[in-house]
């Protein structure tokens, strides 16, 4: 029998649907990203923002479906990470701004929800870009209004049935609007994973129940921070480290974690796993993790005595004076942090490659600082967005930096001068990032063709402003040929991050090969730590 009306009920299980079938197959959504750097993270993103609201809306009662898609909104809404969490969390603003004050939804107001997605979503993106997740649902809710122009008593069966057909054969074109996902071979990631949460939604019409358990993959996968009581906190240890395995499977390891704790990331890239977890026995976590391969990176802190810090810090902020601007920056790498640290930065959100931070962790770090002007800097492209709905939240004078790299963000903050204007300080700061060059140096981590450039996994690559330049076996030449076409005279500095897989040995040596070959060039060497980026540079 066709069901002919959504209730508060019904939507939840749809959304915990559409949840977990993007979790199981987040996988998938990752291993579409055009650019094959180890920071291509679309499903992780999407899965963690569907599931942060999940926890929310889950295990309650709602008088109204618009009363559900309201708190589903908002737990996307704090719980975005990435570019495609924020979008994300736009098309169900949208959609919620369809259901208010409706008890229930009829296919046709359904459909006008789609059309809220749609627009709301476009309105969020400066500039929309097609064959994207935004084309997915602007052809999804054109096919829904269309069926309900065509036949006004057609049931949510025969709805969904034909939407998803119309999305998938809009997701399989999207290569047809995107050469780099035609080179590639794939279709775009955000839209896939948009189309296995309306999938997801369908399988819930179907009475299918086998679904994600919220509560687990909440408590798995979504780091918890801030703790009321030092009493409260159950596992003493937060340790993070990154291992790089030969193994592909490390299920086992996954589940032999989960057990020596809770609040645990665990993120495989290819042959690197970053691994977060709160834990009484850090030890045992490592031992574990060596069975698998190699510690590449370790971090482990003290959280009971990081809160009795923080509890003495707040009793103190009151009596402090009130800044006239306070920093967020967002960055990975103990060296990269002590830099910020010396510039003047307040807050460090640990995070970047592999590991974005949500709207409200940003939210948090805002909250924290005690400044009449907060200045953001996101030091990647894919949080700028984040970091731009943590502003709108913010009762705050916040002001978000398109810093899109480290280099970006360090330069910028030297930039910074304390005798002029907030609103000439952002100005500059954002020239400084316009007129100088960047270099970033990892590795592939996939097979596949860019911009004409045949790609092989395990590859040296050189990405200069956003934009592969440079493929090579070895890292010194594949740098020096990348800075071949990025030095001209009025360039004098180059400043070099060595990131945690190179010494400073080898920084030296490829810094004197940078003098010799571009004898009117001065090179800085810096230590970053940052982890999967050998080396980030700057020219200026």
């Amino acid at each position: 029998m066709d069901i002919r009306f959504i209730d508060s009920d019904v939507f939840v299980k749809m959304v915990k649907q559409g949840t977990g079938l993007l979790e199981s197959n987040k996988d998938v959504v990752d291993a579409l990203n055009v650019f094959p750097v180890p920071d291509g993270d679309t499903g992780t993103n999407m899965s963690l923002t569907m599931g942060a609201a999940s926890a929310e809306l889950l295990g309650k009662k709602y008088d109204s479906i618009g009363e559900a898609a309201k708190t589903l909104s908002r737990g996307l809404l704090m719980g975005a990470r990435g570019n495609s969490g924020v979008i994300l969390s736009q098309i169900f603003r949208g959609f919620s701004k369809g259901c208010e004050k409706k008890e229930k939804l009829d296919v046709i107001e359904f459909a006008n929800a789609l059309k809220s997605a749609t627009d709301t979503a476009y309105k969020a993106v400066m500039k929309p870009v097609e064959g994207t997740i935004l084309t997915v649902i602007r052809e999804v809710s054109e096919k829904g209004m269309e069926l309900i122009e065509e036949n006004e008593t057609i049931g949510f069966n025969e709805f969904f049935e034909k939407i998803l057909y119309h999305g998938q054969e809009t997701l399989d074109k999207t290569p047809e609007y995107l050469e780099v996902l035609k080179q590639a071979g794939v279709v775009d990631a955000g839209g896939k994973g948009l189309m296995l949460i309306l999938t997801g939604f369908y399988n819930a019409l179907l009475g299918v129940e086998d679904g994600l358990d919220i509560e687990s993959f909440h408590r798995k996968n979504v780091v918890e921070t801030g703790v009321e009581n030092v009493e409260e906190i159950k596992f003493g240890y937060c340790t993070e480290f990154i291992l790089r395995t030969t193994k592909e499977d490390v299920a086992d390891l996954k589940n032999e974690i989960f057990k020596l704790g809770d609040s645990m990331v665990f993120v495989q890239d290819e042959d690197l796993v970053k691994i977060h977890v709160h834990t009484n026995n850090p030890g045992k976590a490592l031992e574990s993790a060596l069975v698998y391969g190699d510690l590449v990176k370790i971090k482990i802190d003290n959280m009971r005595e990081q809160h009795n810090t923080i509890i003495e810090k707040e009793e103190t902020v009151v009596e402090e004076e009130m800044k006239d601007v306070g920093f967020i920056a967002v960055a990975l790498g103990d060296g990269i942090s002590k830099i910020f640290r010396d510039l003047g930065v307040d807050f460090i959100i640990e995070g970047g490659q592999t590991m974005n931070p949500s709207t409200e962790d940003i939210l948090r770090a805002i909250n924290s600082i005690n400044a009449k002007e907060i200045v953001i800097l996101p030091n990647n492209s894919n949080i700028i967005l984040a970091a731009n709905q943590a502003k709108s939240i913010s009762e705050k004078n916040v002001h978000v930096i398109k810093s899109k790299t480290i280099s970006h963000g360090i330069a910028s903050m030297i930039g910074f001068n304390h005798n002029e204007s907030i609103e000439n300080n952002v100005e500059i700061m954002s020239e400084i990032i316009e007129d100088m060059d960047t270099i970033q140096v990892t590795y592939s981590v996939r097979d596949t063709v860019f911009n004409d450039q045949d790609i092989k996994k395990d590859d040296i690559l050189a990405v200069v402003n956003g934009e592969i330049k440079s493929v090579g076996k070895e890292i010194n030449p594949t740098v020096l040929e990348a800075l071949e076409g990025s030095i001209d005279d009025d360039k004098e500095i180059i400043t070099l991050y060595y990131g945690s897989e190179v010494s400073e040995e080898e920084a030296e040596e490829l810094s004197n090969l940078i003098e010799e070959k571009f004898e009117d060039l001065e090179v800085e060497i810096y230590y970053g730590g940052q982890p999967l980026y050998y080396y980030l540079m700057s020219i200026e």
